[in-house]
Parts: C-alpha cells; structure tokens; sequence
C-alpha cells in the first residue's frame, strides 16, 4: 500500500510520513491510486455536507468549498496561478512559457483566474446543495484525480527529471488504463446519468486542455496539470448545477 500513501502524501495536505524515499517504480505506480484519493476526498466532503444540513446555504456552501482547497493544500490551485500567466505572459513562446511556470510569483491574470474559478465553484456548489445533489460531491474529485492519470498516460511530461519525470517513466500503463475503466463504473453506478453528463463534460474538456498543453508546450508539466484538475472541476460542477 506505499503507493497510496505516495499518492495522499503528494496530493493531499493531511499529515502523511512516508518510512523513506521513494523509488521511481513505487512513484509511478502511485498514479494508479489518484482515483482513490479522490474518492477519498469526496467521502469526506460527502459526510461534511451531511453535518452541514441546516446551515445557512451560503455558510454550507462556502465551508464545503474551504474544506475542498484545504483538503488539497491548494496545490493544484497554485499550478493553475502558474499556468494563467505563463501562458499569456509566454507569448505563444514555448521556452518563455515554461521560465514563467517556474517563476513563484502571481500576477494579475493568475489572481483573476483564482478568484474567478473558485466564485464559479462556489456558485456551482450553492445550486448543487439547493438541488440536493450530495452524490455529486463524491464523483467530482474523483473524477479529476482521474484525469491526472489519465494525462500522464496520453501525455509527454516535458520537464525531464524530477518528480513528474519519474511519475511518467515508471506508470504501469495497462493497469492505469483498467484503473480509469474502474473509476468511471463507479461514478456511473453512483451517480446514474449525472455521472455520464459529468463523465462527458470532463472528457471535452481533458481533451480540449491536452490539445492546449501540446500546442505550446508539447506536452505537460505539474503546473498544467494542476489547472487542468481545477478546470475540468469548475467545468463538471457547473455542468452539472445547470443540468
């Protein structure tokens, strides 16, 4: 079970400790667990919102969203600030585009970018509540963790070295494509149609971003594929309070 950890370590903020470093072949596998962490996550929000029932919905909703960006230590948030300005500060330019990625600071586009992404959540999660959708709570991060793996199976990683690098190396393909045919029945058997509405809103939109990615960068990074998790969600979560 050390890949799972890998994988709530890397993708979580809970108090994870690994027994030692890692090899490259237990990073890859991890990918195979992203779904479950995912499924995790929801879980917890599923129960929170439960607590919740009664609360203020503007309250309910804006906790749920807190507890889903903790929950994650606003990682993949903090790859969506990098890849906004990197790709208008890029200019088109490849090279330009991954200097800027690696460049801690924010600037006015990725606050834009944040705060609008994360008012679209909230709003998304407000209708949700309302329309007494909890089943969507699980299925959605379970579905962008997902997507993460699904991105290093079909994509280049294009940073060599590192972390990424050896997540991308060392991925088990044929059982990642079995855990990706696994995590998609079970949001279906969760969730029935709202899951195939949210299973083909995030299919349009992984491959609309991967064609963005492989455009300018051919291929992806950590930071692109953080926004990609936060874009797809916003996508599938107000997808689905508008259906």
């Amino acid at each position: 079970m050390l890949p799972f950890w890998i994988a709530l370590q890397f993708l979580s903020s809970l108090p994870i400790r690994l027994p030692g470093m890692p090899t490259p072949e237990e990073l890859g596998r991890s990918l195979l667990f992203y779904p479950l962490v995912g499924l995790l996550f929801g879980a917890i929000l599923w129960g929170l919102n439960w607590l919740l029932l009664g609360a203020p919905l503007l309250l309910h909703a804006a906790l749920l969203l807190s507890v889903w960006v903790v929950l994650s230590g606003a990682l993949h948030l903090d790859g969506l600030a990098d890849s906004a300005d990197a790709w208008l500060g890029g200019y088109g330019d490849r090279e330009r585009t991954l200097t800027i990625m690696k460049d801690p600071r924010s600037g006015p586009i990725a606050v834009v970018t944040l705060i609008l992404v994360l008012l679209l959540k909230f709003a998304a999660l407000l209708a949700l509540i309302e329309q007494q959708h909890s089943v969507i709570l699980i299925i959605v991060p379970l579905i962008s963790r997902s997507a993460l793996l699904g991105l290093f199976l079909s994509t280049p990683y294009v940073r060599p070295g590192g972390l990424g690098q050896a997540l991308a190396d060392h991925l088990p393909r044929l059982a990642g494509k079995q855990v990706l045919a696994i995590s998609a029945l079970a949001c279906v058997l969760m969730a029935g149609f709202s899951a195939v509405w949210a299973l083909a809103l995030a299919a349009a939109m992984f491959v609309w971003l991967r064609q963005v990615m492989v455009r300018r960068l051919g291929g992806t990074t950590g930071d692109t594929a953080g926004a990609l998790l936060e874009l797809l969600e916003v996508a599938v979560l107000v997808g689905l309070a508008l259906l």
